[in-house]
């Protein structure tokens, strides 16, 4: 059987454990095989020079694959470096710091603890859709065989230096006149959801002087335990929003499993997320990067589009849902000579020209941080920067699943058919620089605001996202969706 339906976008992943494990020893050895011939495309070397990296997440299956996998690298005439319990992002940085060809992370993200998976990185950064697709056909075909001579070993504290440039970051970012304390003073609580993420409080924030009393699950655990690690899990905002409150913190900082993804919570409790998000982070990119573009997928708000072009001055340039789609979209951007700082989407990730396009949620909240303590220093707040981005009175998401064989034409067909649909409706208009699906604007007689109704990543789903700017209006547009549903 095909190991083609291990693929994820551009990651691998499958369950772990139990009766049903996909990402069994021999599965596991054939794919980091492809790996290695994938990489050795891409790179000119030969396996016996390459020098690899490995790392994990918490998760409970995560060392018996990072087992397998250490032992086909070396078995392949690879050289390992073993970076144990990483983060994501950090996995990269050891393609550029610890002068790696390459890198392996054990991980499935904020998928349940019975999951697990495999991201790969080069020098040029994470592999895409394509080079996963290759890398799983050359492990149907595989056929072991150890390489004459096994590759080195190492084992490697990655993360204390990952660490240790995060503090520099904030050290000359705010050039406090306490240097070696920048935070001291403020209060900034962190919730890791039992991921990879607690080094940030711990190893980041206390150091340089941050109470972090109140931050909560820190402790790694692949089961689990307490809320999804994930930002845009309802329960996980809402523990650390109760937190942020309850303990009268001035910050609350929450990440997913591997912190490639993070949110935020100002001192009242309230979210700084998905499109509060992305305006903060705009703001922030913009600062050194006037009239520049920003990327993001394609569910953000009208709201956001405005205040990206109107009140901060930059383009707003809505692309597919998708985090790789979107940075592979801001990378095209800048080699078109277009000023293109960030790529974000509303799931979280963000990833900035100046970190390689790295969608690093440490990364990113760093860059908050940094300008949280500065703010503070002239009385302000970082509500204040995102105070004029008008947000929508209403919003929804209903998914709708395909039952059809072929679910992409199918899918296709039905944008097809809606996108006629509204061309032929008054006070409807088809937005002409969308780029996945079909946007269509209700004016204030017909719902006064939006839809977008387009196909899943990876799924047979097709997700229908309304929003608008007055209570009761997402009910009239999907009223006349439903019009249109109703022929289908």
């Amino acid at each position: 059987m095909s190991l083609s339906y291990l693929k994820s976008g551009t990651d691998i992943r499958g369950t772990a454990i139990g009766e049903n494990n996909q990402l069994t020893d021999a599965v596991v050895k054939s794919i980091i095989a492809g790996f290695i011939h994938v990489l050795s495309k891409k790179t000119g070397i030969d396996a016996q020079f390459l020098r690899i990296s490995v790392g994990h997440d918490p998760r409970i299956s995560s060392p018996r694959i990072k087992k397998a996998v250490i032992e086909q690298l070396l078995s392949a005439g690879a050289n390992v470096t073993d970076c144990d319990l990483c983060s994501t992002p950090a996995m990269f940085m050891t393609t550029v710091n610890a002068y790696c060809d390459g890198a392996v992370q054990i991980t499935a993200s904020h998928h349940p603890a019975d999951k697990n998976g495999l991201k790969f990185f080069s020098r040029d950064g994470g592999f895409e859709s394509e080079d996963i697709s290759e890398i799983l056909a050359y492990a149907d075909a595989f056929d072991a065989s150890p390489y004459l001579e096994r590759g080195e070993y190492e084992a490697v504290d990655y993360m204390s230096q990952y660490c240790h440039d995060l503090r520099t970051m904030i050290r000359d970012g705010i050039m406090a006149e306490d240097f070696r304390h920048p935070l001291k003073g403020l209060h900034i609580l962190v919730d890791a959801g039992n991921g990879v993420g607690g080094f940030y409080a711990l190893h980041v924030l206390k150091p340089l002087g941050a109470d972090i009393s109140g931050s909560q699950f820190l402790v790694p655990d692949g089961n689990f335990p307490n809320h999804t690690p994930n930002p845009e899990n309802s329960e996980a905002m809402r523990s650390v929003s109760e937190a942020v409150i309850n303990h009268h913190a001035d910050l609350g900082i929450i990440f997913d499993t591997d912190v490639d993804r993070a949110a935020c919570v100002d001192a009242s409790g309230r979210e700084i997320n998905r499109n509060r998000l992305v305006a903060l982070a705009a703001a922030i990119a913009l600062e050194n990067n006037p009239g520049g573009t920003i990327v993001t997928d394609s569910v953000t708000s009208d709201g956001l589009k405005t205040f990206i072009n109107d009140t901060l001055g930059g383009h707003h340039h809505r692309f597919k849902r998708g985090y790789k789609n979107v940075i592979n979209e801001a990378i095209r951007l800048n080699r078109a000579g277009i000023n293109c700082p960030l790529a974000i989407e509303t799931s979280g990730h963000a990833a900035l020209k100046e970190n390689y396009f790295l969608d690093d949620g440490a990364y990113l909240v760093t860059k908050i941080i940094i300008k949280f303590a500065v703010m503070r220093q002239q009385g302000k707040d970082l509500s204040d920067i995102i105070k004029d981005l008008k947000e929508p009175a209403e919003a929804r998401e209903i998914r709708y699943p395909i039952a059809a064989e072929d679910f992409r034409a199918y899918g296709n067909a039905v944008i097809a058919k809606l996108t006629a649909w509204a061309q032929g409706r008054d006070g409807l208009t088809v937005a002409d620089d969308n780029y996945e699906g079909v946007h269509i604007s209700f004016d204030k007689d017909h719902g006064n605001g939006w839809l977008l109704l387009r196909l899943s990543v990876h799924d047979p789903i097709m997700p229908l996202n309304i929003e608008s700017d007055d209570v009761g209006g997402t009910e009239i547009i999907l009223r006349q969706f439903n019009e249109f549903y109703s022929t289908l």
